[in-house]
Formats: C-alpha cells, sequence, structure tokens
C-alpha cells in the first residue's frame, strides 16, 4: 500500500519467502527488491546472494530490525546494496527506494549507527565474518590499521569521496561538497571498490569507521 501510493513506483509482484523471489525477479524483471532479512523457507541473504550472481541483477535493499538481527553482514556479503530499519517512516523508505533505483547505495543513518556498532563488536560478528565488515579482503589482529593501509591505497580525491561515503552522503551531495560532477564521483567510487576488493558502498563506509576516519 505504501509503495502503490508513490506515483512513480510500481509494485510488480509480492512474495511470501524467499524462494519465490528468484522465480519472479524472472518473470517481472524489476529494476529493485525489497527484502525482509528474515523470511521463511529461504532467507533475505541466500536470495540475494542468487539474485546477485545473475547478470542484470536488480538493486537490493534489505528491511531488518537490526539491533538484534546480527545476520546483516552477511547479508552484505551477498550483494545487498542497502538497508532500513522496519521502524523507519514510510516517506524515508520511498525516498531511499527511489535513489536506489538511481543507482546509489542506501543506509539509514541509525542503520548505519547500528551496523557500526556490530562490526566493532566480537561477539556479534557471524562466524567467518571479520570484524571489519568486509569479507573480500584479508584481515589482521590489528583491525583499525588494515582498514588504514586499505585506505591508503586510494589516490587523493578517492579517498576523500571514500570518507565522504562513510559520512552517509549521496552521490549528489559529495559532489557538492568535493566540487566535482556526479558522473565523476560514481566513477571515484567504481574505483575505490575495485582497489579495495570491495562489492558495494556500504562496506566502503564501513572500512572508513573501522580506520577512525570518521
Amino acid at each position: 500500500m505504501m509503495l502503490g501510493a508513490a506515483e512513480d513506483i510500481l509494485v510488480v509482484a509480492e512474495a511470501s519467502d524467499g524462494q519465490e523471489v528468484p522465480a519472479l525477479v524472472d518473470e517481472h524483471a524489476p529494476d529493485l527488491v525489497l527484502m525482509d532479512i528474515r523470511m521463511p523457507t529461504m532467507d533475505g541473504i541466500e536470495a540475494a546472494r542468487l539474485l546477485r550472481a545473475r547478470p542484470h541483477a536488480p538493486e537490493i535493499i534489505m528491511l531488518t530490525t537490526f539491533t538484534t538481527d546480527s545476520y546483516v553482514l552477511r547479508a552484505l556479503q551477498a550483494g545487498a546494496t542497502g538497508f532500513l530499519l522496519k521502524h523507519t517512516q514510510p516517506e524515508d523508505i520511498v525516498a531511499a527506494l527511489r535513489r536506489a533505483a538511481n543507482g546509489e547505495a542506501v543506509l539509514s543513518p541509525d542503520a548505519l549507527h547500528q551496523l557500526i556498532a556490530t562490526v566493532t563488536s566480537p561477539e556479534a560478528a557471524p562466524e567467518g565474518t571479520s570484524r571489519t565488515g568486509v569479507g573480500t579482503p584479508p584481515t589482521d589482529p590489528e583491525g583499525e590499521e588494515h582498514a588504514r593501509q586499505l585506505l591508503g591505497r586510494l589516490g587523493v580525491r578517492e579517498h576523500e569521496v571514500a570518507v565522504a561515503v562513510g559520512e552517509g552522503k549521496t552521490n549528489a551531495q559529495i559532489a557538492a561538497a568535493l566540487y566535482m560532477s556526479v558522473p565523476t564521483v560514481k566513477a571515484h567510487v567504481s574505483h575505490i571498490l575495485s582497489k579495495l576488493g570491495l562489492n558495494n558502498r556500504v562496506q566502503i563506509a564501513l572500512l572508513v569507521y573501522r580506520g577512525g576516519l570518521r
């Protein structure tokens, strides 16, 4: 009902569990999938992993309670491009989906703070997940130092963009703050992901936080 009321959003299908998602995506080819992390039969993490392994995969936004859901780090590794808390205001959810449809990863400020609290707590991290929240690069015991070493691979402008991503800024906000075009920001973000072996924008933010730069 909430999304259907938005004139520029068309809800093409609904799934009752994660197992139904791949077939519905095949049938309707949506630009975006909004999923709960926890669902019966197949959870949102596994559904996201299956979708992101496909060519031309849709963007995936996860809904989560976050304060108790330690699976969020696995969802990042599965390729989710954004997270919203379930108590997010309806208008903010709609705005976030619009941004995601335009190619921007989204993470509500509350969700980002909760995520940082999760990844900096050894007890909260799922088994096999690094405390930095970055699943691809190896980690050392000194998480902050390792994060700084990774960020040290970036050029000056890339580093500035990475820090801005860590502050939760959108591409348009970064462009305005750093006096560059939005396409240039997008190019820098792509280069950062490639250089650091990361999967998405949220992992950049995690690395910046872990390096103590935010």
